[in-house]
């Protein structure tokens, strides 16, 4: 299969940032961006830009009669993943490729109760730093997709067109034969860099030197190891230090999704990164204190926006991340450095 005909559900980050680099590498009209029509009607009349540059793409509503495309690619907010399934509907057909870009473990699944997951690929999303602010988007770093099956050592005709296809387009990609494990591997880092700073720092600089919001992020980390032997999957300080030097790659500047949420007074990805690990926990009576603290505090945030109160201010920051470090040693919950 070749695969000439894109459509790309989601215009936040990721999706601004995919969709302008296949917009200079392939016809406009084989690119489809798919949205209500109200929306459509606010990215015609403001514009969407990437690093400045105005993104002219191809729209098309979820109502509108096309061919199937043959790829869908979800890059919404886990919140809006359900409506994002229903609107590609007039872009599936028996041979669309489907990948999601979401955080979190659970996308693909859930993408395959409806259109069956003998065409889902298993993705990641790694390695960029954009930051998106209303309409504007701006990123250093592109980072690449990681993409493959969940089954340990195939590579499916699907996996290698679309690997063929990235390759064309010269869109930073590596097929990887153990999607499932960097799939956890992405929740390792999630759990880690997007809650860290979302609660003690304001970027990935915050996190890329010694300091409380590192110690934090890293004993976060460390309970997503924990569980992940309980679910076979088995990381360990290799992916701890793989997923620390991405960290380190990032522009000190650029903020991960949970911040850009948080300043932005909307709710995060919370259920995906906390919520799931203090589920695993539960499920294997596996304490994971760090996470439940990290939960309640992001918790508290978004209640007070969302009651249109002003969020939290630098100084609680720095005392929330104290009194967790402070937690930390007092508890033996993990025993690495902390530069106070």
């Amino acid at each position: 299969m070749q695969i000439k005909t894109v459509s790309i559900i989601g215009l936040g980050a990721l999706g601004i940032l995919f969709g302008n680099h296949l917009l200079k590498k392939m016809p406009a009209h084989d690119l489809r961006i798919i949205a209500d029509r109200d929306r459509i009607a606010g990215y015609e009349q403001a514009g969407i830009f990437c690093n400045g540059e105005r993104c002219n793409f191809h729209y098309i509503s979820p109502e509108e009669t096309v061919s199937p495309a043959d790829l869908v690619i979800f890059a919404v907010k886990y919140n809006g993943l359900n409506d994002a399934i229903v609107s590609v509907q007039n872009q599936v057909g028996d041979h669309t490729i489907l990948i999601s870009l979401l955080n979190g473990i659970t996308s693909e699944a859930i993408i395959g109760q409806t259109y069956g997951m003998e065409n889902v690929l298993y993705s990641v999303a790694q390695g960029m730093d954009a930051v998106k602010v209303g309409n504007q988007m701006t990123y250093e770093h592109m980072g690449m997709i990681c993409l493959g099956e969940r089954q340990p050592g195939v590579i499916s005709e699907n996996a290698q067109a679309a690997a063929d296809f990235f390759a064309k387009m010269k869109v930073p990609y590596e097929l990887d034969c153990s999607m499932y494990k960097r799939l956890w591997g992405k929740l390792l880092l999630n759990v880690g860099v997007n809650q860290a700073v979302a609660c003690c720092g304001n970027n990935y600089g915050d996190v890329q030197q010694e300091g409380p919001a590192r110690d934090i992020m890293i004993a976060a980390m460390r309970e997503v190891i924990t569980l992940s032997a309980r679910e076979n999957i088995y990381l360990d300080e290799n992916d701890l230090n793989y997923w620390l030097s991405v960290v380190s790659s990032l522009s000190p500047q650029g903020k991960p999704s949970m911040r850009q949420d948080i300043e932005a007074k909307r709710p995060s990805e919370l259920e995906l990164f906390a919520g799931t690990v203090i589920q695993l926990g539960e499920q294997h009576n596996i304490p994971t204190p760090i996470n439940k603290m990290l939960y309640e505090k992001i918790s508290a945030i978004e209640s007070q926006f969302l009651a249109n109160m002003i969020g939290f201010s630098t100084f609680s920051q720095v005392v929330f991340c104290v009194n967790i470090a402070t937690t930390i040693i007092s508890k033996g919950v993990w025993a690495g450095h902390l530069c106070l």
